[in-house]
């Protein structure tokens, strides 16, 4: 057995060294072409997808996979079955695994108008939200000095952005919903009933790969995935007089159903670079701009951020931290050809970061609500009896 076990041993070892290096293939260190990640719904189902060619390209990762695995030099190796599963395994080894199918597939030509099945051009698959649902969304308010000094003329900015830079405090970050509030690239944002003071913030997301707590800004980008785009909508008409008695409230402003935009798909932080240098993020809403901004207007950066976030509570893969809008709304909002400075029925929304993507979407108001509700819901804007 053992003279039987070497001699097997031995010619398995001349095969590799006689073999041509095109036989035989370790896993990949690295990816002959960056790639972006995302869930896309392919004949009606949920699919993980690799966003290429200067995003004109989703390739289904399972497909992908299982057709290489029919080449003998390549081990077999079960792909996730949804975003999260890749987020949580891609740094133990599911990376280099990915890194090896864009490789063979850009040997193989497949890349390059190809027939195989598991290819699509972009415009033909439907884009969904990456995340099927974080667990958390953290949302950093008021982070960037232009939108904490709306309306204000270049010399109140100066002096308003020196005053915060002396003392800027801690981060202010809130909780926003997930599921329900979370959609994807081409969704309807819905302007809830009687809700007409509905404003946009294009924010960049960080998406987390590693569980943390008390992470480190030195060692925050260790617990980061990835980025994605995102959307804070958000409802400035507060809440009724009476009762509780405090206007704002943060639940109606970020609460509400499609408020989350998220995607539309995620940049591995290997591809895109440091986003304190990089990030620039732009709104368009009916062709006109009415916000962007760059890394430089943050008042605290995203490791800080992270540090401060990790600080109260535990991060997960798959949880979202958005770093904050810039100047552009409330106060400083643009008024477009509408008169309007709130979005609006039937207006277009575009949020845009460059080496990320952009998400599109429609703004559509709810038109009716069920006559049987009791008064106990959220009642229109206009109603309100100090307006």
């Amino acid at each position: 057995m053992i003279r039987k076990t070497l001699f097997s041993l031995t010619l398995v070892v001349a095969l590799v060294f006689t073999a041509s290096p095109s036989d035989v293939s370790a896993q990949a260190a690295e990816s002959v072409e960056p790639f972006k990640v995302g869930t896309f719904a392919i004949d009606d189902v949920p699919t993980v997808g690799l966003v290429l060619r200067d995003d004109s390209l989703i390739v289904e990762l399972e497909a992908a996979n299982r057709a290489m695995e029919l080449s003998w030099q390549y081990s077999k190796m079960e792909m996730p079955e949804d975003m999260l599963g890749l987020i949580e395994n891609y740094e133990y080894g599911l990376k280099y695994r990915v890194y090896e199918i864009v490789n063979w597939m850009a040997a193989e030509g497949l890349l390059d108008n190809s027939n195989a099945d598991y290819v699509h051009p972009v415009d033909q698959v439907d884009i969904m939200a990456p995340v099927q649902y974080p667990s958390k969304i953290m949302n950093a308010a008021v982070n960037f000095y232009t939108h904490a000094c709306e309306g204000c003329n270049a010399d109140e900015l100066a002096a308003r952005t020196r005053e915060r830079q002396i003392n800027r405090g801690v981060p202010y970050l809130f909780l926003k919903p997930t599921r329900g509030a979370v959609i994807g690239d081409g969704e309807d944002i819905i302007m809830p009933y009687g809700r007409d003071e509905i404003e946009y913030e294009v924010e960049m997301a960080i998406v987390f790969g590693k569980a943390g707590k008390y992470v480190s800004a030195n060692r925050a980008y260790d617990h980061v995935f990835g980025y994605m785009v995102a959307m804070d909508v958000s409802d400035r008409g507060g809440r009724p007089p009476g009762g509780y008695g405090v206007r704002s409230d943060w639940f109606v402003g970020k609460g509400h159903d499609t408020f989350a935009p998220h995607g539309p798909w995620i940049v591995p932080k290997e591809f895109y670079g440091d986003p304190m240098e990089r990030l620039h993020q732009i709104t368009v809403v009916d062709g006109v701009t009415v916000q962007e901004a760059r890394a430089g207007d943050m008042i605290h950066n995203i490791p800080e951020l992270i540090e401060y976030a990790t600080s109260l509570i535990t991060v997960f893969p798959g949880d979202v931290l958005q770093s904050g809008t810039s100047g552009g709304t409330g106060a400083g909002r643009v008024e477009r050809a509408t008169g309007s400075g709130y979005l609006i029925d039937g207006e277009t929304i575009s949020a845009r970061i460059e080496g990320i993507g952009t998400l599109t979407h429609r703004v559509v108001a709810e038109r009716t609500i069920p006559d049987d509700l009791s008064g106990s819901q959220l009642p229109p804007t206009a109603s309100y009896r100090d307006r």
